[in-house]
């Protein structure tokens, strides 16, 4: 894979977040889209791959792999944000396949929330609550949906 210039201000992630592997976050969000039976299968493969690498492109210094179609390149691209104050803001001029992505990826980190502030909490919690409602208003009760409405439910 070719190397790039990350964007002004985007530090680049190594080896672990809260001691694992950086990988495990990807590698959870592709393989809870494929485990979601509601959607139909071609589906699952060609989102499975974009969330393998939708931190690709914000978080290193590579680029995505030749291999991937145009399509799931396009995906990620299109999750790619410069910051996650400015994906809170643009996110929902994006279709609701990038909202569907964006879900898994913040019920995963909800899963590993200890690093987060508590306003940066109650405020993912909101952008996840958020994207729950659009996601279930157009997929339905999926099991991402299931586990976000647990997850970003307000805990005092």
């Amino acid at each position: 894979m070719r190397q790039r210039a990350l964007p002004p201000g985007k530090a680049v992630k190594s080896g672990a977040q809260v001691g694992w592997p950086y990988s495990v976050h990807p590698i959870w969000c592709a393989t809870m889209i494929l485990h979601e039976t509601a959607l139909p299968e071609d589906i699952r493969v060609d989102d499975s791959q974009a969330l393998l690498f939708h931190d690709v492109l914000e978080d290193t210094l590579v680029e995505l792999p030749n291999y991937l179609s145009d399509r799931v390149k396009k995906l990620v691209q299109n999750m790619t944000f410069e910051s996650s104050d400015v994906e809170m803001l643009k996110v929902w001029d994006k279709p609701i396949e990038v909202k569907l992505f964006k879900l898994y990826d913040k019920v995963s980190n909800l899963m590993d929330a200890i690093w987060m502030s508590p306003e940066k909490l109650r405020k993912y919690r909101e952008y996840t609550n958020r994207l729950t409602r659009e996601v279930q208003t157009h997929y339905g009760e999926l099991n991402i949906v299931k586990l976000a409405k647990i997850l970003a439910a307000d805990q005092q």
